[in-house]
């Protein structure tokens, strides 16, 4: 039978990647290849796809056999017609998203706001394997068996990584219970986006929208914050940067992914982050990490747990491997974090921004790039030298590094760090004077 299983298996895997292989790469094109060290000793995912035949019709999601993550967002005034802004053009939805008030009537005026929605769409329950893709990374952590509380963490977050994507699906939600909209329909990786407006005006800064007749757990709801065009904002970076990950190879990820019962913040990052959200006039945040949207809950926890509310970017995914996982946090990194920082651009191009991140991965790099391609707009670059990492090369902390990420950039920008509380007097400077850079050594 377990042949006949296997077999079975990679025929179908191989059936889909032959009629939407290429769909699927173009609906994640920052999703890395997962190498054949990984693949060989990683848990395969095979029913991560479906079979969608290429005609079919888009349908709304069933309740009962679906669920669906609502991703915390932040909504932006409309550009007015002389702010030209052609990146946001392109983030425009064109299928119908039927607007109406909750008691079903049509509404046509807009409110000059506009909110990107991104849904995960998922078939409840259906990873027929997670016991086996489980016990696979279990024995690769060599958890004893009477560590029952353990195994059973793992199997809970591998949940979301063996669940079947749901394509070619809409979902009807309700934002703050003042007007309804479609999402959808989802991609080939289970996903939906899209730009919507809103047709009312908010009274307060904070709405949750949630998806109809999907309660929690298995409608995952989202709060969307209003923000407007001035201020200050903050993309942040989660590995090494606020969270403690402390590890680059293989076993140390799956460890810290799924075993630990709750995930550590770096010590003073939350001071600090409450520190700017108050000195600066309570900005925007954005959390900006290559970690796979698979662990949008996970995160979300420990984001509400220690640090400021606020809209959370994950990594698309179109792996059929665990070893995904660990190639999404270590290849492409770059590409796609310049992506997601030129859609934040898009949304608040005249807010300033403060940029915090680490060495381990490409932070230096991404931060350097978008701070020459919009001269002014980023006000400010920490990034924390990550040590005592494991698998972590010297290299990625030598001074030639950093300078080489902030070539050209005007030698103030930026400041490297080891203890975070070496940042409070730098953003007291920053609170006091917006349009001055915050000056000092390059390094602490």
């Amino acid at each position: 039978m377990g042949f006949f299983r296997e077999l079975t298996d990679q025929a179908r895997r191989t059936t889909v990647d032959l009629v939407h292989g290429a769909e699927i790469e173009k609906d994640c094109p920052f999703s890395p290849e997962v190498p054949d060290d990984l693949r060989s000793w990683l848990p395969d995912l095979f029913d991560r796809y479906p079979l969608v035949l290429p005609w079919s019709k888009s349908k709304p999601i069933d309740p009962a056999l679906h669920n669906i993550w609502l991703l915390d967002n932040t909504a932006f005034r409309s550009p007015s017609s002389e702010d030209k802004r052609p990146e946001l053009q392109d983030l425009k939805g064109s299928h119908d998203t039927n607007p109406t008030n909750p008691d079903g009537a049509a509404v046509r005026s807009g409110s000059g706001w506009e909110v990107e929605f991104v849904a995960a769409y998922f078939i409840k329950n259906s990873g027929e394997d997670l016991a086996g893709v489980a016990g696979a990374v279990i024995k690769a952590l060599n958890i004893n068996d009477d560590d029952t509380a353990t195994k059973d963490r793992i199997s809970k977050r591998l949940q979301n990584f063996t669940d079947a994507v749901l394509p070619n699906r809409t979902v009807r939600v309700s934002i703050g219970g003042k007007e309804e909209q479609t999402l959808g329909p989802s991609n080939m990786s289970g996903i939906s986006t899209g730009l919507h407006g809103l047709h009312f005006q908010p009274r307060v800064e904070v709405l949750q929208s949630n998806a109809l007749n999907l309660p929690p757990p298995f409608g995952l709801p989202c709060s969307t914050v209003f923000a407007e065009e001035q201020g200050w904002g903050v993309i942040s970076d989660i590995d090494d940067t606020i969270k403690v990950t402390q590890t680059t190879d293989a076993i140390g990820i799956l460890e810290n992914t799924f075993t630990v019962e709750d995930p550590e913040p770096i010590a003073g990052t939350p001071d600090l982050y409450t520190k700017i959200k108050s000195l600066l006039n309570d900005p925007t945040f954005f959390y900006l990490s290559a970690s796979p949207y698979n662990l949008y809950p996970f995160l979300r926890q420990f984001r509400d747990t220690h640090f400021p509310h606020g809209t959370m970017i994950l990594r698309d995914a179109s792996w059929q491997n665990l070893g995904g996982l660990i190639t999404s946090l270590q290849a492409g990194t770059t590409d796609y974090k310049n992506d997601r920082i030129t859609k934040i651009h898009s949304w608040f191009p005249h807010r300033r921004f403060v940029c915090i991140g680490d060495s381990t991965q490409s932070d230096p790099e991404s931060y350097g790039d978008m701070a020459r391609k919009y001269p002014g707009w980023i006000r400010a670059i920490f990034i924390r030298k990550a040590t005592g990492i494991a698998g972590m090369s010297e290299e990625k902390n030598r001074p030639e590094r950093f300078e080489k990420a902030f070539r050209e950039l005007d030698p103030r920008l930026w400041y490297v760090f080891t203890d975070p509380a070496e940042l409070a007097e730098r953003v007291e400077e920053l609170s006091r004077h917006p349009d001055a850079l915050i000056g000092g050594e390059h390094f602490g």
